[in-house]
């Protein structure tokens, strides 16, 4: 399960909107809790993808170090990921669980058509290595 507060959860909406017609990616912080992933904060990280920004994501390595970083001084783990899917279903692709690597993390689309935001999901990455890994429906508590 992800809990989420609803100021992170309508921040990653409004990333989406915002940089609509292309993805927007950003990473999820927070602790474990039980079997829950709790959503302290989150950061946006670019899309560097410049040649289908409108239908992929990349997070620059060089982002997610100096997020991980900063989230570590905070007493933060990396719990999970985000991105936009523009004109297109909140469920992932198949080129999103190939570039999921994140195993116990949660990976969260918003579907945004014509600008706006219209739904969120989660998916959690399970599995034990790149053979057998899957993206899995997970509930999300917006609190």
């Amino acid at each position: 399960m992800l809990k989420i507060g609803k100021s992170h959860y309508e921040a990653i909406r409004r990333h989406g909107e915002e940089t609509y017609p292309h993805e927007c990616c950003g990473v999820l912080l927070g602790q474990m809790e039980n079997d829950a992933r709790i959503v302290s904060s989150t950061a946006r990280a670019g899309n560097t993808r410049t040649d289908s920004a409108h239908n992929r994501y990349n997070i620059d390595p060089k982002d997610l170090i100096r997020i991980q970083r900063e989230g570590r001084e905070r007493n933060e783990d990396i719990i999970g990921f985000y991105h936009s899917h523009p004109d297109h279903p909140a469920q992932w692709s198949q080129t999103d669980l190939a570039e999921a690597h994140w195993f116990g993390c949660s990976y969260v689309i918003t579907s945004v058509e014509k600008g706006k935001a219209v739904l969120t999901n989660s998916f959690e990455l399970a599995g034990s290595d790149e053979s057998d890994k899957k993206l899995l429906d997970e509930p999300v508590e917006v609190t």
